[in-house]
């Protein structure tokens, strides 16, 4: 840090298991990614190729190494996955995991229907390969999943081997966990957290008022997920207790 301050919380450094910051990448030029790296990287733990903008992003093999050699781990976002498996391709998926030297990857069934022994196999399939995470929630906003179900399906995951189970939001902020409006659904996250540790849950909150409300009550080293690149620095002084929303957090 540049200077000192007291009565600021300790946030975990990298490699770190809490705190995580996952960013979505959806199509950042080489030079941007540069950039972004060079302000945040020291603040990211994780970074998505949202949805399937792999398939299309310039330079793909040359960004991933960027992030990586930045100590950045990259995935590619679970509707790529999801496309692999709805035409029956799971192999080529794993092959082009390979290829580009990808730790980790994301297994998710929010654009399709995957019975939930299916997706339990292809989390303990990835996970001899990768570190796997998985998703759950849908990205139909007329999909309500009641609480019990979250909580089943992701004790089911993660017995079959997932690191981190995300909570669905989507890059909006207005599904899953959160209502259209982008309010959190707040029973049904504490009913979550009567069964599932926080360390293991990836909450997806792209919006600030989302991000302040889990710091507020899960503290700085709460891991949020969906971050645009240009709100990682805001996130961090989030954490921290160095910005209006959470100025009094700490104190």
């Amino acid at each position: 840090m540049n200077f000192e301050i007291s009565k600021l919380p300790t946030r975990d450094t990298k490699p770190r298991n809490a705190g995580l910051t996952m960013v979505m990448d959806k199509g950042l030029s080489f030079r941007e990614a540069e950039d972004f790296i060079s302000v945040a990287g020291d603040y990211t733990d994780l970074l998505k190729l949202g949805f399937g903008t792999s398939y299309v992003t310039p330079n793909l093999k040359q960004k991933i190494e960027l992030y990586q050699q930045a100590g950045i781990p990259v995935y590619f976002g679970g509707t790529l996955f999801e496309a692999f498996v709805i035409r029956g391709q799971i192999e080529d998926y794993i092959r082009l995991l390979e290829k580009y030297k990808l730790t980790h990857c994301e297994v998710s069934d929010g654009s399709i229907d995957i019975d939930q022994d299916e997706k339990c196999k292809y989390i303990h399939q990835m996970s001899k390969y990768v570190t796997v995470l998985s998703e759950v929630g849908s990205k139909d906003a007329e999909k309500i999943i009641p609480p019990y179900k979250w909580i089943a399906m992701m004790q089911a995951e993660i017995e079959a081997g997932v690191w981190k189970v995300i909570a669905e939001a989507r890059e909006g902020g207005n599904v899953g966990i959160f209502r259209g409006t982008g309010e959190v659904r707040s029973g049904l996250v504490e009913e979550i957290l009567t069964k599932i540790p926080q360390e293991t849950i990836l909450w997806e909150a792209p919006q600030k008022g989302q991000q302040v409300w889990f710091i507020k009550l899960y503290g700085a080293n709460v891991n949020l997920g969906n971050i645009a690149p240009n709100e990682v620095i805001p996130l961090e002084t989030l954490r921290i207790g160095l910005r209006g929303d959470s100025f009094n957090f700490y104190l």
